[in-house]
Parts: structure tokens; sequence; C-alpha cells
């Protein structure tokens, strides 16, 4: 079987300290003070109204904490956490590199660092997945858009929840006290979202001639019912028409449609939803 590897490089930034545990708990959605030593851990970084700033690998050890920035901005992360740093905190910051991360590629897969590795700058026979081929630019959109990553702008542009982006597992309810709890606590006790991310692919016969992009208004019946986030080309080489995919924030009203149209009715897309994609919480 073909396995395909996302090999990148992340900027991280480093916290040293023995209060580095204790910070990252109160300012992420991960439960921090279970996390084991060297094990990556995805987070989100939510301002104080939930919603999401940017989405984080956590890797603690024996002197502090790498936090890989996998989307956002890692300025951003770095002068937020230098905001709230109080030398009480027993931590501080020092820095940022860049480090090369590896994931292997399964389809279905929830979005959690299961088949993660952050490696060395060179490839060699430790590496963990050294007979993997590594994927290339369409492949990886196709994975990313099909599986609803939530790593492009439109999709962290400051103004969704987790739970609209599919990443329920990435937000411990009941660890205590963080950044954006009380919002994100009360969106999990309605069970309930306003919108919800899906995936989206039309052939380019079927756009009339137009392109998608982020920000592209869809339609239902003549009514607002989400918007582009995401849309990828995807080149043909067997001479297929072809195709475009991507992601879209989709009303909870016209969650069930199979298809929306583009605004202007200039085209149809077809919807489904991401293989990856976590539910919110349901009201018990």
């Amino acid at each position: 079987m073909r396995r395909l590897l996302w090999n990148e490089y992340f900027p991280v930034l480093r916290l040293e300290g023995s209060g580095s545990r204790t910070f990252l708990q109160g300012q992420t959605s991960a439960d921090v003070q279970q996390a084991e030593d060297g094990n990556p851990l995805p987070a989100c970084w939510l301002d104080a109204t939930g919603r999401v700033q940017a989405l984080l690998e956590i890797r603690m050890d024996a002197t502090g904490a790498d936090v890989l920035v996998l989307a956002g901005a890692v300025d951003a992360v770095s002068q937020g956490f230098d905001r709230v740093i109080f030398p009480a905190d027993r931590v501080r910051l020092k820095g940022t590199r860049q480090q090369r991360r590896q994931e292997l590629l399964v389809q279905g897969q929830p979005m959690e660092p299961v088949n993660v590795c952050w490696t060395e700058d060179e490839p060699n026979q430790s590496d963990r997945f050294p007979a993997s081929e590594a994927a290339n630019t369409n492949q990886l959109d196709r994975w990313r858009l099909e599986q609803g990553w939530p790593l492009g702008a439109g999709e962290l542009d400051g103004t969704t929840n987790p739970f609209e982006l599919g990443l329920s597992p990435w937000v411990h309810l009941n660890k205590g006290c963080y950044l954006g709890q009380e919002t994100v606590a009360k969106l999990a006790s309605k069970g309930e979202v306003k919108q919800q991310l899906r995936s989206w692919r039309a052939l380019s016969s079927d756009l009339q001639g137009t392109h998608p992009e982020r920000g592209s208004v869809l339609r239902r019946q003549g009514d607002r019912a989400g918007v582009i986030t995401s849309a990828v080309e995807i080149a043909s080489a067997d001479g297929s028409p072809q195709e475009w995919i991507g992601l879209a924030l989709v009303r909870r009203q016209a969650l069930a449609d199979p298809q929306l149209t583009l605004e202007g009715d200039q085209g149809t897309i077809q919807l489904f939803k991401p293989q990856a994609f976590s539910e919110p919480p349901s009201r018990a």
C-alpha cells in the first residue's frame, strides 16, 4: 500500500522553567497536566471569547516545553504568551526555531497527532516513517481538504470556535480554567453550533467559468447558507475534467443539503462531511 508522508518545517516556541506545564494548562485547550513528556499534544490557542487563534502541538520535557504552531501566526502566539507571563509563573520564553515535522497521512483518522514525529533536520535511518513517499503539493491539498484540517487563513480567521471546525478532541472540557473556557463550556452545554466545516468539490464544468475563492458566498434557495474558506484547483494528469476542492463554513440549516449554489447562480458545489471532522458535543 502506498504510504504518503507530510514532511514540513514549522515554527516552535521554547518555554523554559518549572512552571511551563501549569502555564500552558491555563493558556491552551489541552490537558497539559496529564501530558507525557516527549509526545506531541494537540491544543487550540483561543481568545477570551473562545475563538481559535492558532493550532498547536505541545511537547513537554524535563525543563520546559516546545510549542509548535501548526496553523496561525507564531508572533501572535509569542506576544500573547509574553503579555500574561509573570515572575510567579516560573516560566520564560526563550525564542523560536524551525522544527521538521513528519506525519503519515491516514484517511479518516481524527485530527490528532497519532502518526506524527518531530525529527532531526536531515532524513536518516532513525526517521519513524522511512519507507514512505513524500506527498507533493496536490496530494497534500487533497488530503487536507478532504480530511477537513482547518489550516488555512479562511478557517482560522479569528471568528470560528473549535467545535465549528471539528476540533472537539482538542478541547478538554473538564480540565479547569483556561483562556476562552467560559464561552467554550457554554457552547458545549448548548449542544449545537451555528455552523460547521464541510468539504466540497466541483468539476470545472459545473462552475460556469467561475473560480471559487475564499469568501465566495454560498446560497440555498436564495438564502445565504455559508461561505467558502479554502479553494484549490486540482490539475488532472489523465485528461479528465479539472476539479476544484475546498472547505466551507456551512450554516446549520443547510448541513443536510448535498449541494449549494455559488452566489449569482454561478454554478454548484457538492458538499460532504470531512473524513476527520469530530462532531460538536451534544447536549445530555
